[in-house]
């Protein structure tokens, strides 16, 4: 049983406490040291995508037809055809998956600035490579399929508050599901199970520290919106000091 086996089976038992002000605090000087770096990230890689995406959609249907079909009214589940609502739901579960990887890098980023080390550019990559890539493709999989069935079976039935309620909630109770694979090196199932455990035992505590984290990234949106990209990373600081501050960190088990 490694370290971090050791400190589940713990926390299964016991619990955990957890400081609200010392994880905040953890987050924010963690947010400081990566801040600029994972914002350029973030937008230049949302942009390229942003252009690949637009290019290959012009290519395919043509830009006549994509400015008709993708309105926000026509996208609307109840107004999509059976085909178009099987492609728009696939399609979201497939770029879920295939960015999770990618997102899981900025948790390795945070871990770099915690221990003031370089983090480069191919790192961004680095988890798209057994055995991680299996299972954190495994896991977003799982939590995006929940979460885009019950968000449309009751949006069918006019619930579509209580959808997406359920979907934020489905994010928040699997929140450590990420960190617990690269950093505590577990399953897919295995690591959702106890993220859920995990925050059960601290709920209001963990939910606090990420309202606070949301709202503080979202003050990107104040004046000019391309800073939410370069507020955005304070929710991976915040997500991996909770991490950090409840499991810990086993440097053994992620060189």
């Amino acid at each position: 049983m490694n370290q971090t086996q050791e400190r589940l089976h713990d926390i299964e038992k016991n619990g955990y406490q957890i400081d609200f002000a010392n994880v905040f605090n953890h987050a924010f000087e963690n947010y400081k040291k990566i801040a600029l770096y994972a914002g350029l990230v973030l937008f230049i890689f949302t942009f390229l995508f942003v252009i690949l995406i637009g290019t290959s959609l012009v290519s395919v249907i043509g830009i006549t037809a994509m400015t008709r079909e993708l309105t926000p009214e026509k996208l609307k589940i109840e107004n999509l055809s059976e085909s178009n609502f099987l492609f728009v739901g696939s399609l979201s579960l497939i770029v879920s998956c295939l960015f999770s990887p990618f997102q899981a890098a900025f948790l390795k980023m945070a871990h770099c600035g915690d221990r003031d080390e370089e983090f480069h550019i191919s790192d961004l990559f680095s988890y798209y490579k057994i055995p991680y890539l299996k299972e954190i493709i495994i896991s977003s999989f799982l939590i995006s399929t929940i979460s885009f069935v019950q968000g449309t079976l009751l949006s069918y039935v006019h619930l579509e508050l209580l959808g997406k309620v359920i979907t934020y909630f489905i994010s928040y109770i699997t929140l450590l599901a990420i960190p617990l694979i690269i950093f505590g090196d577990l399953k897919a199932i295995e690591a959702i199970k106890h993220s859920i455990l995990i925050i059960f035992k601290q709920p209001f505590v963990i939910l606090g520290l990420i309202v606070v984290a949301f709202i503080g990234s979202l003050v990107g949106f104040i004046g000019c919106c391309i800073g939410v990209f370069f507020t955005l990373p304070f929710l991976y600081s915040m997500n991996y000091a909770i991490y950090s501050a409840i499991v810990g960190i086993d440097i053994q088990e992620i060189e």
